[in-house]
């Protein structure tokens, strides 16, 4: 393409007219700089677009950029030899719709030091089913494992388990050989849950963690996507020398708790810092999810396929708490 060529793209402004989104025309030279440009095919939806998309949450640095934290596609045009014209490459995070343009859009530049070679085993489509969401739940084993988290040490609870992280998380663990348990508030996703490979699925109104800083132990790990109290009960109730993974805060940034499960039973929290994750280690992780940990349900958790115009309603069913899976966002 010359680098006058119009192309659509879901574009977030905030100025003297106020906060909008929507369907825009722009040229690949008014596009955030970088080495590698890529004809996108596929994104996704990632609470954080939700946010952004809406205005809901502070989540873009600069305006205006383009939305979506995840993209996939094959590179137009590159100046790095690394990537040549027709590689199929993906990128998540790593500042997409914070500090520079993300995959809302025909076209996205990107840096290509943050630019990966689609994994073999993976199809574009596929790569952004996980998405932000995928590499996440990913990167929240990796963590367990690399501080010593085992199956024989006994179940990994995953929290908000019917988001994108969630259930992704029950099928990823499932594939590395681990007894997954669900915490969820949609009790009548149950069947769902198990179907994706859930063993134990608990209701979370029917929670009580006690008040006690240490409470009888139930899982052997945790991955929370959550935080705030449900967070907070689950140091008291982690096993000796298990491990949680704190990857979200979809119901508070807050953590009120005590140092006891750490000093007295050895309990390790681990933050999972997704979007800013060092290559060596963003490269192995997408190495695990084309390969021994790729869920086997991808197409019952991306559940759902919109175009850039249909954007706006999927957020607010996403922050109403009503979406269930993965969304993934057709581009080409």
């Amino acid at each position: 393409m010359t680098l006058q060529a119009p192309f659509s793209a879901f574009r977030i402004h905030d100025d003297a007219s106020g906060y909008r989104a929507g369907i825009e025309t722009m040229r690949a030279d008014e596009l955030s700089p970088g080495e590698v440009l890529v004809k996108v095919a596929y994104s996704s939806v990632n609470y954080k677009d939700a946010l952004a998309g809406t205005g809901k949450g502070k989540i873009l640095r600069r305006f205006p950029l383009n939305g979506g934290i995840d993209v996939a596609g094959y590179v137009a045009a590159s100046t790095d030899p690394a990537f040549k014209e027709g590689d199929a490459v993906l990128c998540t995070g790593c500042g997409l719709s914070e500090t520079r343009d993300g995959g809302y859009a025909e076209y996205a530049r990107l840096e290509s030091q943050w630019t990966i070679p689609l994994p073999a085993g993976l199809t574009l489509r596929e790569s952004m089913a996980l998405g932000t969401a995928g590499f996440t739940a990913a990167l929240s084993l990796f963590q367990l494992v690399r501080n010593g988290q085992t199956p024989d040490m006994g179940p990994v609870v995953v929290t908000g388990a019917t988001g994108g992280v969630g259930s992704l998380a029950i099928d990823i663990l499932t594939q590395a050989g681990f007894e997954a348990h669900a915490i969820t508030g949609k009790v009548d996703q149950f069947d769902w849950l198990i179907g994706l490979g859930a063993r134990q699925c608990i209701a979370r109104t029917g929670l009580y963690w006690g008040q006690r800083p240490l409470e009888t132990a139930r899982w052997a790990g945790a991955i929370d996507n959550v935080g705030g109290d449900m967070l907070a009960g689950l140091t008291r109730v982690i096993r000796p020398y298990g491990n949680i993974a704190s990857c979200g805060l979809a119901a508070s940034a807050e953590l009120a708790t005590t140092v006891m499960p750490f000093i007295i039973r050895g309990v390790s929290l681990l933050g999972v810092a997704s979007a800013g994750t060092a290559r060596a280690i963003r490269d192995r992780v997408w190495d695990h999810l084309a390969s021994d940990w790729k869920p086997a349900h991808l197409d019952a958790i991306a559940n759902r396929e919109v175009a850039l115009s249909e954007l706006p309603p999927v957020f607010d069913t996403m922050l109403a708490g009503g979406s269930l899976g993965r969304t993934v966002v057709r581009i080409a």
